[in-house]
């Protein structure tokens, strides 16, 4: 720029339109920081009002995508000062060793919730996206202090440079390094973990929703891994082993014909969403499964059950005539 010369103001159009396209990779990253999709949302209309009220004073020192970046990293930064950390049943104690267990209920609980791939946007985005927000990873990210969270995600995921994290963060560059060192060493190898090929995903998702349709414990347990775990917000106890869980299984699964399955993408991972017969004929949502594939075995069903999650995923919540609705 010219020496006298003054940067010109950002029209609100040219912000809206980088906004819009950016809407769900923004919703990505804040739900990496927050663990929720329904905090994550907050976070990208908030961010969106303060890009807004402030685009005046916008200066093009970087670019408009960074800079909502910087917006949106910092209000979750705020909103995580008042939150506790988002978590699954396994991070809150040792599983259960009787299937027969009672089933310990907990609704106080600030439960890790999924993303939708369908939330993220456009497909290609959803194959860049997936192995960020896998669910290994996002429970492992929620046990990062929220500074040390968000320099590792600048960083592994949006590629920034550390001098760009500092000026995010009000930091210097090597108080960003060291925030960086400390973040790997405790993420250790839930931040590398590779998913398995997407045909062997599907594949074992089709034959996990066709056992469980037809309550058949001997199909389930021809894919599922010996040291296979069942977790379910919002529920404390969780089980861990094909001995447990199998039996835990053939007691809960619903009787052939009164439990539908449809498959759904969540965190970048096989999933379905899960529908129970009301007893006239209607199928009523009642909550998503995620499975988490290790080569060729199902390691981990992770359940998601609560009513308002579902509202606000937007998902289906009936089924009738076959059809969602």
């Amino acid at each position: 720029m010219e020496t006298g010369m003054t940067a010109q103001p950002v029209p609100a159009q040219a912000l809206d339109q980088e906004f819009d396209q950016l809407r769900g990779p923004l919703l990505a990253h804040c739900y990496r920081m927050t663990g929720s999709f329904q905090d994550a949302e907050d976070v990208v209309q908030e961010t969106y009002l303060r890009a807004r009220r402030g685009i005046d004073r916008f200066e093009e020192r970087s670019s408009l995508k960074t800079w909502l970046y910087q917006i949106a990293t910092n209000t979750c930064l705020s909103a995580l000062g008042h939150r506790e950390r988002r978590v699954l049943p396994s991070g809150l104690g040792a599983p259960a060793t009787d299937p027969y267990a009672p089933i310990v209920s907990d609704t106080g609980v600030s439960w890790l919730q999924p993303l939708p791939d369908s939330a993220v946007g456009d497909p290609a985005e959803i194959v860049v996206t997936r192995e960020s927000v896998r669910l290994a990873l996002t429970v492992a990210l929620q046990y990062l202090p929220p500074r040390q969270r968000a320099a590792f995600l600048l960083r592994e995921v949006l590629s920034w440079s550390a001098e760009d994290i500092a000026t995010t963060l009000g930091i210097s560059a090597p108080a960003v390094k060291s925030l960086l060192q400390r973040a790997r060493a405790r993420l250790g190898t839930a931040a590398v973990a590779e998913p398995a090929p997407g045909e062997v995903e599907h594949d074992l998702l089709a034959r996990y929703i066709a056992a469980f349709e037809q309550a058949d414990v001997r199909a389930l347990e021809e894919i599922i891994h010996a040291d296979f775990t069942l977790e379910s917000t919002t529920h404390r106890t969780w089980f861990k082993g094909i001995a447990v869980c199998l039996p835990f299984l053939a007691r809960t699964m619903a009787p052939v014909g009164s439990a539908r399955l449809i498959p759904a993408g969540f965190n970048g991972q096989p999933g379905y969403i899960s529908y129970r017969d009301r007893g006239d004929g209607v199928f009523a949502a009642i909550g998503i499964g995620i499975l988490t594939v290790d080569h060729d075995r199902v390691r981990a069903l992770t359940n998601f059950k609560d009513d308002d999650l579902l509202r606000a995923l937007r998902l289906p919540m009936i089924l009738s005539g076959g059809a969602a609705s």
